[in-house]
């Protein structure tokens, strides 16, 4: 698990030099590859904290957490939404730039219809 963020990096690397090098696969490298970091510093792989993080990476890591919870998994049932949504936003300012989470509440209700359409 702990492996899937630099592999896509690593993917994303390899497409820019077959491609060429375009700003959509540098923010897509960014994304994959530093999606798992954490505002306070705690997450992986490089430890990365606060805006050291791509904004594009911290946006991706609220929407992979709660896409993660929310939706039914092989080992595990879906949450529902309130809950799963209460869960992120309890990570704010730890595993989550406050920023992003308070665009995250804004948007509530547009991310409610879009998870149960």
């Amino acid at each position: 698990m702990k492996t899937h963020a630099a592999a896509g990096r690593e993917l994303l690397e390899k497409a820019t030099e077959n491609l060429g090098n375009f700003e959509y696969l540098d923010m897509a490298i960014d994304m994959a590859g530093m999606h798992h970091e954490w505002w306070n510093g705690k997450g992986y792989p490089n430890g990365l904290a606060g805006e050291d993080i791509p904004l594009c990476a911290r946006i991706m890591a609220v929407a992979d957490v709660f896409d993660a919870i929310f939706s039914k998994r092989c080992y595990k049932e879906a949450m529902e939404f309130e809950e799963a949504f209460e869960i992120v936003i309890g990570e704010s300012g730890e595993h989550f730039d406050p920023q992003i989470i308070e665009a995250f509440v804004a948007a509530k209700e547009k991310i409610r219809q879009a998870a149960t359409e």
